[in-house]
């Protein structure tokens, strides 16, 4: 049977941990009572003279049972929101001990904080749904009144109820100096059915031309603006492009009765009814959150209050547990009522009516993990391994990775075999950095904002990479064996391409096969990582740009295979086309900047959004690895002393800047001030030492371009072999950052409570001058 400590801590919401009942403390703190009972203890001649006449009604011992063993205090605290504050006197002779006192002042704090804690996100989440009722009416009306205007358009007289004027703010793009950045902007106002045509005239009289910035609508009636967020490229530049096209439509419309007016946008309101629909989901999931912080709390509080009752043999459950059923967070049903109002209004107005359709929104069920993943995990797994020693062997009798190899395949097959297992290693260590969260309970789905119903398992991701590894040395073993035998056909030459132009339509593949929602999320990640400038960065899209930078090796190989194949250079096998001409070297440069430059485009934009300065100085890291980048590639081209010395310089200066940011700034580690010596206050894993070796190994992988300086070779491989082990390193080393840095920012989000996401909401009313 599961002890309840683990049912605890496995139930609870990771990110209000901290708002718990402290339930491993409380049990410490019953080990210190329980310790004195423990010992064998023999009365002294007075209690054994005496202790018959104590059990006579003459020396009042039955009066203070009647009292209980306990007395549980109410009274308000010295701030209303605080609510009540309890506070407990011990009244039993035995409780009166020290450690007694500790446990029930240290029971009665942990009442407070959850009563604090749960009335406190309990008014958070009663004004969401306030807003959100107030949101949903304005959409119906909304949308009744776009229905009447499309059956009044058939109609020669025109008597609008509905005036918009659809706007992109400039600012939002160009300016941090707003409040909303990012943001498409509507202004509507509803003006009365009952006006007459010389009101509606003088209005638009009043109405000033709209520009990029916008303007404010001065009429009688209510202005609204509708606040759509640019989270994509695509929707910002379609803002753009649709507020360019406004202007021109406006001014070359001549003064007449429909000068001024402009219909309601379906797509518009379509967007901010997604946006509504939104946050009732995320509102329902938080009141579910509180519903089960209400619940595990108070089945906390009954099994520490019957451990002491079953350890001191007194009877105090009843008379506490009287006072937590009647405290604020057991007894207040608000968050309970407003549950159920969720779920009928999202019934209503987002599923039809159907409560099946709504529940797969409201509570997504889960993908059951299948016995047959794991099956298939083992297969391919075998299948590769045995692939892999075979394809060794074979490649270490014909020479193929020594010095004196065949220079045609090393060129021209190796480039692909290489850049194949550099891409699966990383997905490998993601499948590792997935099981590691989530037995550490660390919630990067929501970190992430992964839809749970589509997220990849980390089993997902080992049958990933062990069938796409089982095919791709599966492929590249028949393809060493057929050179073997003295075949160097075009049609074989090819086969490594073929291979690679296989997997690029797997990835592209419109069909519902093959993890389809994960392809098109990873193509929507990158899409926005190289427009990085047009939009708002979050989470995902830095995490995994950060993942290119320790990917530029594979990149750099992609390019001279794709350079290969298009240009037809292996029908000649003339593997030296490529990099003797100048396009091609003046694009290595820029395969080593361009995942430095995305990111560093990246933090130029969060700081454009957020005003924060630590971006920039994480834009200088960016740009001084860059710079060592270039370097690099330089120093390729030309081996001089020259560039050596710069090459060394500009790294030592990186490697410098990366590992204070890497420890610092990722991390949080090397605190001097922290209870946890140069460590963080928090910290997920409980031993210690982990961190300090993990910093460790992040300083000697850091170090893996030394390499570039000592040109050292392991025996008689070639070079590209070693320079493939080098990139493979620090991809290890990036898989090994993404648990700490993920950790950390799960850390922040736990600090602050977050455990739903906020979402924005559409309509804001307009002041009107």
């Amino acid at each position: 049977m599961v002890k309840f400590s683990k049912q605890f801590e496995g139930q609870l919401v990771p990110e209000w941990k901290e708002a718990f009942v402290d339930y491993w403390q409380l049990k410490k703190d019953l080990k210190k009572i329980q310790a004195p009972l423990n010992k064998p203890h023999s009365p002294s001649f007075s209690q054994r003279l005496f202790s018959p006449l104590t059990k006579l009604p003459l020396f009042g011992s039955h009066p203070r049972k009647d009292h209980g063993v306990i007395q549980v205090h109410r009274k308000l605290a010295s701030t209303v929101s605080n609510g009540d504050v309890y506070e407990t006197e011990l009244l039993d002779q035995f409780a009166d001990t020290d450690a007694a006192k500790e446990f029930f002042a240290r029971l009665d704090l942990q009442l407070n904080k959850v009563n604090q804690f749960y009335k406190g996100k309990e008014k958070d989440f009663m004004d969401r749904g306030d807003s959100l009722k107030k949101q949903m009416d304005i959409l119906i009306d909304l949308k009744a009144a776009l229905k009447q205007q499309r059956l009044r358009s058939s109609s020669t007289k025109d008597d609008p109820s509905i005036s918009c004027s659809i706007t992109s703010d400039e600012d939002s793009v160009r300016s941090r100096g707003e409040q909303e950045q990012g943001q498409e902007k509507t202004e509507c106002e509803f003006e009365g059915l009952d006006e007459t045509e010389k009101e509606v005239k003088a209005k638009k009289e009043k109405m000033k031309l709209r520009s990029l910035s916008g303007t404010v609508i001065s009429s009688q009636g209510k202005s609204l603006r509708i606040n759509i967020p640019l989270t994509t490229p695509t929707r910002t530049i379609t803002a753009l492009t649709y507020s360019v096209w406004e202007d021109l439509v406006n001014q070359s419309k001549k003064c007449g009765p429909e000068s001024g007016r402009v219909n309601i946008n379906k797509t518009k309101l379509h967007h901010a009814e997604k946006m509504i629909r939104g946050a009732f989901m995320e509102l329902y999931k938080g009141l579910g959150y509180l519903k089960t912080y209400r619940q595990l709390n108070m089945l906390a509080f009954a099994k520490i209050l019957k451990k002491f009752d079953k350890i001191t043999g007194k009877q105090a459950l009843a008379i506490y547990l009287k006072e937590v059923e009647r405290s604020y967070f057991n007894s207040s049903d608000k968050a309970i009522k407003l549950l159920d109002e969720v779920e009928e209004l999202f019934i209503k107005h987002f599923a039809d009516n159907d409560q099946r359709k709504a529940m797969k929104y409201l509570k997504p069920h889960m993908r059951k993990e299948s016995h047959a993943v794991t099956f298939f995990i083992g297969l391919f797994t075998g299948c590769f391994i045995a692939l892999f020693i075979g394809y060794c062997i074979m490649a270490h009798i014909a020479g193929m990775y020594t010095g004196q190899s065949d220079s045609v395949y090393m060129e021209t097959v190796y480039p692909v075999l290489s850049m194949f297992s550099l891409l699966f290693l990383h997905l490998f260590l993601y499948g590792c950095n997935i099981f590691m969260w989530r037995r550490t309970r660390i919630n990067y789905s929501f970190i992430f904002e992964f839809a749970p119903t589509k997220e990849l398992k980390y089993r997902d991701v080992f049958l990933i990479c062990t069938t796409s590894m089982t095919v791709v040395v599966g492929v590249l073993f028949a393809h060493l064996a057929i050179i073997a035998k003295g075949y160097t056909s075009t049609q074989i030459q090819a086969i490594p391409g073929i291979l690679l132009l296989m997997f690029i339509v797997v990835l592209i593949c419109p069909f519902n096969v093959l993890y389809r929602s994960s392809r098109y999320h990873f193509l929507r990640v990158i899409r926005n990582i190289i427009l990085s400038p047009l939009y708002k960065v979050v989470m995902v899209d830095f995490f995994m740009a950060d993942q290119l930078c320790s990917q530029v090796p594979m990149l750099r190989n992609l390019e001279y295979v794709a350079c290969y194949y298009i240009t037809g250079s292996y029908k000649t096998q003339d593997y030296g086309y490529c990099s003797s001409r100048s396009h091609y070297r003046d694009l290595a440069y820029a395969v080593s900047f361009l995942p430095y430059y995305w990111r560093a485009m990246q933090c130029a934009r969060r700081w454009f959004d957020e005003g924060q300065t630590s971006h920039l100085v994480n834009l200088g890291k960016y740009v001084s690895a860059m710079l060592a980048a270039g370097a690099k590639v330089a120093y390729e081209k030309e081996k001089t002393i020259g560039w050596l010395s710069l090459v060394v310089a500009m790294s030592s200066a990186a490697t410098v800047y990366q590992l204070y940011w890497d420890f610092v700034k990722d991390w949080g580690l090397l605190q001097v001030g922290s209870k946890n010596p140069w460590l963080r206050n928090e910290l997920i894993l409980r031993r210690k030492f982990i961190y300090f070796l993990s910093m460790g190994l992040n300083f000697i992988l850091r170090l893996a371009w030394l390499q570039t300086v000592l040109h050292y070779n392991f025996g008689s491989l070639d070079y590209r072999v070693t320079s493939f082990f080098l990139a493979a390193l620090e991809v290890i080393r990036r898989g090994h950052w993404n648990f700490y840095r993920l950790e950390n920012e799960h850390l922040n989000n736990a600090g602050k409570f977050r455990a739903v996401k906020t979402v924005p909401l559409p309509f804001h009313e307009v002041d009107q001058d």
